[in-house]
């Protein structure tokens, strides 16, 4: 935008010359109308502060722009000189200035982490069915063959140069279907599914990459570009998170802000005929839409601190997400042993506590009541039986602050524990090694 002002001061660089303003001005007004007429003067100079009364500073500035070209061909005319333009320093900007740092923050996450967000479209063969006639007044329906049509999607992120993908485990659940994953640029590749977490809603793909030539003439392969993981643990509740996800399976790369309100929430998530229990998640404000699952829920780093799981109907905004920790964790299983696995103890058990040791009449108010031992497993083999109550897993103390699902985790297959047991209120030792949890 260009603000026009009076002439500049002649003392500036110029001849040194007596100043009487009042008595220039009016000799100014008074020639310019002799020579151009006083009627002609008098429409101008109304015309520009009615312009600028109403359509505002901004709209009369640039109209009454035009309007001073035509008021200066009128000054040449006269044969008086034009007054210099004054531009302001205030310019309109082609491109939006964030406001706070906090905004920009959140541009600067999008921007670096978009490319490597990506949708999954699932296909697969689903049946033709045609009407044929099988008499006069009658017809049957039947199968007349099969199509690809696509059933569903979801997002996820990409996490290596080589094509490694992040979802959820119910997005990919079909062993029937194909999957196909698009980049934000348009590319299209089939994605496999190397595995599924059996204990959180996470699962890995493998995209391959595009052979390019370099510039030596030589095959080599394309690298993706991926979002980094960032450490869960370190969040706080009401920090300001960013989910990304293909809303709706429609939208892709739509971004929603919020915080995070809620750590450490168990909750039963469904969807078809998925059903699974998933402790330890996000709880966030940031809106999850139907598409959003397997998405990044980002930090203002940029880095990802959860992957989007599910959300609540009923509720206004209230979405979870699976710690980046726990992706990590089955991330570097898969590179290592090609799957992700979980050491098994073979137990069905509740948690004690105040309410359940005075419900259950038990001696202590911690600890897991087991009410079932898997047959073979782990407990099975240790001795473990139902009714016993497990304090202590290790050397741990098992409570609400620290679970055995928490404290079971820190371990491999494989590995040998010690359990102590409280049976008839007398205290127990025995030693286990941990089995295998797999898909």
């Amino acid at each position: 935008m260009e603000i026009y002002g009076p002439p500049a001061s002649p003392g500036l660089g110029g001849e040194q010359r007596e100043r009487k303003p009042l008595r220039r001005g009016k000799n100014l007004f008074q020639k310019l109308a002799r020579r151009i007429g006083a009627q002609e003067l008098a429409l101008l100079l109304v015309l520009v502060i009615v312009v600028s009364a109403v359509f505002g500073f901004v709209s009369g500035a640039v109209i009454g722009g035009a309007l001073w070209q035509r008021a200066a061909s009128l000054l040449e005319q006269a044969g008086l000189q034009v007054p210099e333009r004054i531009v302001s320093e205030r310019v309109v900007e082609k491109e939006y200035t964030p406001q706070t740092t906090q905004e920009q923050k959140i541009i600067d996450a999008v921007k670096s982490v978009s490319p490597a967000v990506v949708s999954i479209v699932i296909t697969k063969d689903v049946p033709v069915l045609e009407q044929f006639q099988a008499g006069p007044f009658s017809f049957e329906i039947r199968q007349g063959g099969t199509e690809k049509q696509e059933v569903g999607g979801g997002s996820g992120f990409i996490v290596s140069l080589d094509g490694m993908v992040i979802t959820n485990k119910h997005v990919v659940l079909d062993e029937t279907a194909d999957y196909t994953v698009f980049t934000t640029s348009g590319a299209s590749f089939p994605a496999r599914v190397l595995a599924k977490d059996p204990v959180q809603d996470l699962a890995i793909l493998k995209i391959d990459q595009e052979s390019v030539i370099d510039q030596g003439g030589d095959f080599t392969a394309k690298p993706f570009p991926f979002a980094e993981l960032g450490d869960s643990d370190a969040l706080q509740i009401g920090q300001t998170v960013i989910a990304i996800g293909n809303a709706l399976g429609e939208f892709r790369n739509t971004v929603s802000v919020g915080v995070i309100s809620g750590l450490g929430r168990t909750i039963t998530a469904s969807g078809g005929n998925f059903v699974e229990t998933i402790a330890d998640v996000i709880q966030t404000d940031a809106a999850i839409n139907k598409g959003n699952s397997g998405g990044p829920l980002l930090n203002l780093a940029g880095e990802v601190v959860g992957i989007n799981t599910a959300t609540v109907l009923d509720a206004q905004n209230i979405g979870f997400a699976i710690p980046a920790d726990k992706a990590k964790r089955g991330l570097e299983q898969v590179k290592s042993l090609g799957k992700i696995v979980y050491p098994f103890l073979g137990i069905e058990y509740r948690l004690v506590n105040k309410t359940v040791q005075q419900e259950q009449n038990l001696p202590v108010d911690y600890g897991v009541l087991v009410r079932d031992v898997v047959a073979e497993s782990s407990a099975a083999k240790a001795g473990v039986l139902a009714g016993d109550i497990i304090l202590e897993f290790n050397g741990e103390r098992i409570s609400q602050e620290n679970s055995l699902a928490d404290i079971i985790q820190k371990y491999d297959p494989g590995d040998a524990v010690v359990l102590k047991v409280l049976r008839n209120k007398q205290e127990k030792i025995l030693n286990a090694t941990l089995g295998e949890r797999s898909e």
